[in-house]
């Protein structure tokens, strides 16, 4: 004997309610994305569903998904979805329900309120060429690999590469003023890259920079993230001063060579924070040493500079700069990141993804808010 309908539908919503949109990553029920949906007498079950933008790219996995979520509840012989695409109103609707209840002209930054529990790491460079690229996609890989939810801004506004690097071929989703960023190997991923036509040059002053940077922060839902990353430009301009002001909370993590050069120049990038007000989390030193097969170290860009910096930096700040890895100079690095596949992903044996790993696991501690928790504090007697 089959069950009552009304057991059959509340098998079915709950059902539905197991499948998250892949963008938002919520359930599909929770965001009105499921309009109605009826059984009939045969155990066709029709689902009317609301796409947030016609052009939904993911449509077909939310078929895949719905249908093998329904079709699994007893009694239903087959599953169709006629799709339909959000008013403006339910757009908003749901814009304002993802900001927590309101939707304002000027949508805040939530990773520098007070209660936000996401830590969020710059990562600088004196110059360029050091790898600063490289180390923040592994890092962020490295880290959603152990759970965490993971973020990454790519502000480098004229020199983005994170998205090839992530391999995130994806498209952003705009739904009213709020964007959806593309998700990759866990990481979600914004860049200037992905607005732009083919490998077009970005030629934009202090001002554009600055907006173009408050947006990848303000207007896009990164959902409840555990680390957001921002890859630094080169120096100590216009970016990193915006940053100052858009995300004092933020901490500054420092990417340099061996080299003496590149040292003196990764201090002065370092010795910024000093000026802004943010906490020196670390430094990491790229391109260390290149391992020979006889197993002896070759130090092409010579040695010491890592922790040349950190002591420096020590001394400027007088707070301890702690040199957090030394990263070997190996070709799969950039091979991977050619591939789109970070090399801790790819080869987490290899010596690099071993370095890397380690600092992640030094970044891979979540802010603590202390908003509505008892501190314990009694008045002093006097």
């Amino acid at each position: 004997m089959s069950a009552p309908a009304s057991t059959i539908e509340d098998a079915i919503q709950a059902a539905l309610a197991t499948v998250d949109d892949p963008e938002i990553r919520r359930p599909i029920t929770d965001l009105g994305m499921v309009r109605s949906f009826e059984v009939g007498s045969d155990g066709l079950v029709r689902v009317a569903l609301l796409l947030t933008v016609a052009g939904c790219p993911l449509r077909d996995k939310l078929r895949n998904d719905i249908t093998a979520a329904v079709g699994g509840v007893p009694g239903v012989t087959g599953v169709e979805i006629d799709f339909g695409v959000m008013s403006p109103e339910q757009r908003q609707a749901l814009q304002a329900k993802l900001r927590g209840g309101t939707a304002t002209a000027e949508p805040v930054i939530p990773f520098a309120q007070p209660g936000s529990r996401t830590r969020v790491y710059a990562v600088a460079s004196g110059k360029g060429g050091v790898g600063k690229s490289s180390v923040t996609v592994n890092l962020a890989a490295a880290l959603a690999a152990r759970g965490l939810s993971v973020g990454v801004v790519d502000a480098d506004i004229y020199g983005h590469s994170v998205p090839r690097m992530l391999g995130a071929d994806g498209s952003p989703t705009r739904v009213e003023d709020m964007i959806m960023p593309p998700e990759a190997h866990g990481v979600k991923v914004i860049s200037i890259g992905m607005f732009t036509a083919g490998n077009a040059a970005v030629v934009w002053r202090g001002p554009m920079l600055h907006r173009a940077l408050q947006q990848f922060l303000a207007d896009v839902y990164w959902g409840d993230l555990d680390v957001l990353l921002l890859d630094l430009p080169p120096g100590t301009g216009d970016v990193a001063i915006s940053l100052a002001q858009l995300l004092p909370n933020a901490e500054i993590l420092v990417v340099t060579t061996p080299q003496t050069a590149a040292a003196e120049v990764a201090e002065r990038a370092g010795a910024i924070a000093l000026q802004t007000h943010q906490r020196l989390v670390g430094v990491v030193e790229n391109m260390s040493w290149l391992e020979l097969p006889t197993g002896e170290r070759m130090e092409i860009f010579g040695s010491g500079g890592g922790a040349t910096v950190a002591e420096s930096l020590t001394r400027t700040v007088g707070a301890t700069v702690p040199l957090l890895g030394q990263v070997p100079l190996d070709t799969r690095v950039r091979e991977a990141g050619d591939a789109g596949t970070p090399i801790v992903l790819a080869d987490p044996t290899a010596p690099a993804s071993v370095a890397l790993a380690a600092v992640a696991d030094r970044l891979a501690v979540r802010r603590e808010s202390l908003v509505g928790k008892p501190l314990g504090l009694k008045p002093a007697g006097r």
